[in-house]
């Protein structure tokens, strides 16, 4: 296997599902658009990928915080060469067109970059609270618009959390989409768009591959520019209190730090990733 024959076989299965129906059917608890595609890849393929994950561990960086818990990585210089073909097969500008016109979001392209893309593995403890992901890419030309996240632990079973939560404006009630095996979900990006990983209270390993695509058009009528923003769950009153004065802290140091980049013509610093 290769990236040519992974992409080649993501394109068959995008062509025979009808996403754009998905797109369009309004979720029963969120309004944040999004459609799944199971059995992407043939079984024994997704299942090399979830052995590479378990062979590549000591390429992983751990991330604790009131945040989120996990571990990522995109380190693909010392990772197994099968998970650099995964991940950089969903860049390819086939793939990135035809979800573009399955969307209907025009102008979208890949980030062969990997700006916040890349690995992530959550096992018993960790967690990912409810946030909505930072607006742009590195440069700030251009909208993050779609997170695409495949998912390849075999056999991950029901009721043990790890899955993906889409909220409500308001992150009262969420929308699972359970992190099934094999299993791809293509979900909108904006100012609204609040998702989460639940808690995992089991010995398992939620194994996820996690690509991002952008637009140069907003997704609303007028542009705007936020990091990263985190909140707590229902009823966690404590971290949603510490969220709010965390996102504006954090908002007002990457103004403040652009503002200066800017004013000695140097690039304009990274945003904060957050890998699903």
């Amino acid at each position: 296997m290769d990236q040519q024959l992974f992409a080649s076989a993501i394109l068959d299965r995008l062509r025979s599902v009808d996403i754009e129906a998905q797109w369009r059917a309004p979720g029963a608890l969120t309004a944040t658009r999004y459609a799944v595609v199971d059995d992407l890849l043939p079984a024994g393929w997704a299942t090399e990928i979830s052995a590479a994950f378990e062979r590549g561990q000591g390429a992983f960086s751990r991330r604790a915080s009131f945040r989120e818990r996990k571990s990522t990585s995109s380190r693909f210089d010392i990772l197994p060469p099968l998970l650099a073909d995964i991940t950089y097969a969903f860049q390819q500008p086939e793939i990135a067109q035809l979800i573009a016109t399955q969307t209907g979001i025009a102008g979208m392209t890949g980030d062969p970059t990997l700006y916040a893309g890349g690995l992530s593995v959550m096992q018993r403890g960790d967690f990912l609270n409810p946030h909505i992901d930072n607006s742009h890419e590195a440069t700030r030309t251009r909208y993050r618009r779609l997170n695409l996240l495949f998912y390849v632990t075999p056999d991950f079973p029901d009721g043990v959390g790890g899955n993906l939560e889409l909220w409500d404006d308001r992150v009262r009630t969420p929308e699972t989409i359970h992190s099934r095996f094999n299993r791809l979900v293509v979900m909108e990006t904006n100012r609204h768009s609040w998702h989460s990983v639940s808690p995992i209270i089991a010995d398992v390993q939620r194994q996820c591959v996690s690509n991002y695509y952008f637009s140069p058009a907003s997704p609303e009528p007028t542009d705007y520019y936020h990091v990263t923003s985190f909140t707590g769950r229902p009823g966690q009153h404590v971290r949603r209190a510490a969220g709010a004065v965390d996102n504006r802290a954090r908002q007002l140091a990457r103004h403040l730090g652009a503002r200066r980049v800017s004013d000695q013509g140097f690039r304009v610093p990274q945003g904060e990733s957050a890998k699903c």
